[in-house]
């Protein structure tokens, strides 16, 4: 009988009903804090409506919270065909794999949606690192801190090369620029911020801390 296998089975377990839960809680929580707007784009989204629903922040919030047990299931899914081919950290792989597309492509749909003079106005800059920052308020540095926070979270825990916060913050970073880029070309009627890169950078190197336990002792 293998008695490091047994032993090493419980922890590992318990890592991933660890991992499960937090993701879970997590979206509890942003649920009940933005309960009220959520509700009221419930109607048009669950009607179909997709105008007024997925061109809304508030619609396309409430899809993405709606939509987390397909993606707990597309995790299940994944790890499920990785353990019968025999592949190593099966549960790790998936969840974070889940986590990291599900939590992103959501938010950078927020970034990159389109304002009211889109394509009549040009690319505005701001490239004075923490002027815009004072002008954010609470609710813009905490959506800027989410954006790459699934980013941040769970790529380390997927890829060995990315489990470092210095590289998340730079990931971070290098994203964050590709999406102001974006705004700034493509016309968005958006204003494409040095502040917003400092603070998506940060959420992710914030995101990297809190799911350091789970990549911190890989070698």
């Amino acid at each position: 009988m293998n008695s490091s296998a047994s032993l090493s089975a419980p922890p590992r377990r318990t890592r991933r009903i660890a991992l499960v839960s937090l993701a879970v809680l997590g979206a509890l929580g942003v649920a009940y804090i933005l309960r009220r707007p959520l509700l009221m784009s419930a109607p048009r989204c669950l009607a179909g409506h997709w105008h007024g629903c997925l061109d809304t922040e508030n619609g396309v919030l409430f899809m993405m919270l709606a939509g987390v047990p397909l993606a707990a299931l597309a995790a299940c899914a994944l790890a499920g065909l990785r353990h019968a081919a025999g592949r190593t950290a099966a549960w790790r792989r998936s969840v974070a794999e889940v986590g990291m597309v599900y939590g992103t492509a959501p938010m950078l749909w927020l970034t990159m949606m389109p304002g009211p003079a889109a394509g009549f106005v040009a690319g505005r800059l701001s490239l004075v690192p923490l002027r815009d920052l004072v002008t954010m308020g609470p609710l813009g540095i905490g959506g800027n801190l989410l954006i790459f926070a699934a980013l941040g979270f769970f790529a380390p825990i997927r890829f060995a090369a990315l489990a470092s916060v210095p590289r998340i913050l730079v990931l971070g970073a290098g994203c964050s620029i590709l999406v102001e880029t974006a705004q700034y070309v493509l016309r968005l009627d958006r204003v494409s911020s040095v502040d917003d890169v400092l603070v998506n950078a940060a959420g992710a190197a914030l995101a990297a801390l809190a799911s350091r336990r789970w990549w911190a002792d890989r070698p």
